[in-house]
């Protein structure tokens, strides 16, 4: 997203998914009790859905580890819940998936 990309060549192509390389799409779908944002990327290293949240966990050289715990920090602030699904079985390869929950309020 070209406005909230820390890149200072900012454009909105490039930056969608900055560390993905090229040729990444990102998908908003509803879902539940919220959305889901999906993206068909490289994925999440495995057994890593729950670390990703950490602030300063990184799996890029040069990576800050901010942007994930940033988010969860957001979705706290606002009373969701932000997850990393793990993608199903032989679907190693379909990118990751986070579902965020909590956003539709009786």
């Amino acid at each position: 997203m070209e406005h909230g990309s820390t890149n200072p060549r900012s454009h909105a192509h490039e930056d969608s998914v900055e560390h993905a390389g090229d040729g990444v799409s990102v998908t908003v779908t509803s879902h539940a009790d919220g959305f889901a944002v999906t993206d068909d990327g490289p994925g999440l290293p495995e057994d890593s859905h729950d670390e990703v949240f950490e602030r300063g966990y990184t799996s890029v050289d040069g990576g800050t580890g901010f942007g994930l715990a940033i988010v969860e920090r957001i979705a706290d602030a606002h009373g969701w819940t932000v997850d990393a699904v793990p993608p199903d079985e032989g679907e190693s390869d379909r990118g990751a998936r986070f579902e965020v929950t909590g956003c539709r309020g009786e």
